[in-house]
């Protein structure tokens, strides 16, 4: 799938599957919120009204209010692509949130996934 079709998804259908991910291996929807917000910055709230609403995959990376500047800690292999060597800078955000979801359904601490 190229990038463009990825970022044109709406997050309302991408967020279950997220969800659904960590779910089934034990963890919690509100451990996913979590996760988004460390990375994004956006409150619970919003990730909620995203969730629900219209707004792309791209757009919904792209209007992040702050990107917590530790994600470029989050190193790894997702989709057989090491996350921190993808030149493209959104293709690479929405990565680390795969990255970060991964690490969640395999059972990894919340202090470890959130970089403290």
């Amino acid at each position: 799938m190229n990038s463009e079709k990825v970022y044109a998804m709406a997050f309302s259908k991408i967020y279950p599957l997220l969800v659904n991910k960590a779910v089934k291996k034990g963890r919690t929807e509100q451990e996913v919120r979590q996760v988004i917000c460390w990375l994004t910055g956006y409150d619970e709230k919003a990730v909620e009204e995203a969730a629900i609403s219209e707004v792309s995959y791209g757009d919904f990376f792209r209007n992040a209010p702050d990107p917590n500047p530790n994600r470029k800690k989050i190193t790894g292999v997702i989709c057989g692509v090491r996350v921190e060597e993808i030149q493209e800078p959104l293709m690479q955000e929405i990565r680390y949130l795969d990255k970060l979801v991964d690490e969640l359904a395999k059972g990894k601490a919340m202090e470890k996934i959130l970089r403290q």
